[in-house]
């Protein structure tokens, strides 16, 4: 093992006994996000630690923000937003799998290191906007029918909700760039924003009528913009 691999080994476990300290995830939860770190570091080196670390980072900050206004609107996380290790491989398992990929076919880690920004890009604006619009948004939307709607509820969206994750997506397509550069920053945040709409609209048709759960919105969401991601790296290097 290399002095890089140490690091990170050590970056993890720490960053795994301060969020089971500080309550941010359960102890599964945090064994599963140090897993999934390690394979995310394989595809992406550091800086897919830093991207799930800005994701993670982004929203906790956004599930913890005004939480008494999200209390009063019926909006808050349950257990002070605690994650479990399900809701770790929702949001970062795309990540993970591609790193993992990386490993059987290591000719296409440069596609799968997009691959991996543009999930947590998808991530990162899913939660944000959630989070954040519940709070600041002014006019809330069915996003299938287009007509007004009650926040919070599943498939909602508004402007400023939108906004902020396409925001969000920019700060993690910000982190990708500094070390891979900056040709897919603007589908970065593209991808991250189709991932952010495509799990309103899974809310809305699936999970609004329990045909999925919030898990699996969340996962599919991210494979979307990974997809998406991975057809635009091969379309634009023409293979």
């Amino acid at each position: 093992m290399s002095l890089n691999d140490y690091i990170v080994i050590s970056v993890l476990l720490t960053g795994m006994v301060l969020s089971v300290l500080l309550k941010k995830l359960t102890l599964m939860a945090a064994i599963t996000g140090g897993v999934v770190g390690l394979l995310v570091y394989t595809g992406a080196g550091f800086t897919g630690i830093w991207m799930m670390a800005g994701f993670f980072i982004l929203g906790t900050v956004a599930t913890t923000w005004n939480v008494a206004k999200k209390v009063q609107l019926n909006a808050a996380e349950v257990n002070n937003g605690q994650r479990k290790a399900s809701q770790v491989l929702a949001n970062a398992g795309v990540g993970a799998l591609a790193g993992a990929i990386c490993l059987l076919y290591p000719a296409y880690q440069p596609a799968l290191q997009v691959v991996i920004a543009a999930s947590f890009c998808s991530a990162t604006a899913d939660t944000l906007s959630s989070e954040l619009g519940t709070i600041y948004g002014k006019n809330f939307y069915n996003i299938l029918t287009l007509r007004k709607d009650q926040r919070g509820l599943d498939g909602v969206v508004s402007l400023e909700g939108t906004l902020i994750g396409v925001a969000g997506s920019a700060i993690i397509a910000f982190i990708y760039c500094l070390k891979f550069g900056w040709p897919y920053f603007g589908w970065l945040i593209v991808c991250g924003t189709i991932g952010n709409l495509a799990d309103s609209v899974l809310g809305a048709a699936l999970e609004r009528h329990h045909v999925i759960k919030n898990d699996t919105v969340n996962f599919l969401n991210t494979l979307i913009a990974g997809a998406a991601a991975f057809v635009i790296y091969l379309l634009s290097n023409d293979w």
